[in-house]
């Protein structure tokens, strides 16, 4: 089972992908409660006064460019686990969509016990990109030995890939946001990258998140 008493919104405008969902997640494990919404401004209001363990986002919703209705989400359920899920699998969506705060991306055509393992993954501080991202990242990457990250370097990368912002990264970890800064730059440094998405596939490809 994924984990008891979890709460999980799904914003979709399509209610058969938002019923189809459901009842994956239902039949996984009854306890898990889901709410489902077509729009961004319905979702605040739907689940008023509960914690929300996991949101799952449609990428193409009515009124709203696809990466403004993660912008306005982030906003509203700041330090809630976000993962985007969408019928387009284009690579440069997918690594626009991480730099933006998701904490993974799940297509569509996606098979449902991979949906579920994805969904596993990310819930267990865990990132999920599919593997078409990844195998595009790789193409543009020459592989190199895995550099020598610190504790809270390592830690810092870790929250980073989640969807944290600096600012609750720095609450978790009780440091100063400076600090943050600080370790998230040594650590673009060793992993020759400059971005969210750009570090996750390096990470994914040097074998740091299975450590």
């Amino acid at each position: 089972m994924m984990t008891l008493n979890m709460n999980v919104l799904i914003i979709d405008d399509h209610p058969l992908y938002r019923e189809g969902v459901k009842a994956l997640l239902s039949g996984l494990d009854p306890s898990i409660e889901v709410t489902g919404v077509s729009r961004v401004a319905e979702a605040a209001s739907a689940v008023a006064g509960r914690r929300l363990d996991l949101i799952l986002l449609d990428m193409n919703l009515p009124g709203s460019s696809r990466l403004q209705a993660l912008q306005e989400v982030r906003q509203i359920f700041d330090g809630t686990t976000i993962v985007v899920v969408s019928g387009e699998e284009d690579p440069a969506l997918v690594l626009a969509v991480i730099d933006a705060g998701a904490a993974g991306f799940i297509p569509k055509s996606t098979d449902p016990d991979i949906t579920i393992q994805a969904l596993r993954l990310v819930l267990a501080q865990g990132v999920y990109l599919p593997p078409l991202a990844l195998s595009h990242a790789a193409q543009r990457q020459a592989r190199q030995v895995a550099p020598t990250l610190s504790e809270k370097q390592s830690a810092v990368l870790r929250l980073l890939l989640k969807g944290q912002s600096n600012k609750l990264i720095a609450r978790e970890m009780d440091i100063a946001e400076g600090t943050v800064k600080a370790h998230l730059w040594a650590v673009y440094q060793s992993l020759g990258v400059n971005s969210r998405s750009q570090a996750m596939c390096k990470a994914y490809e040097l074998g740091l998140l299975r450590s």
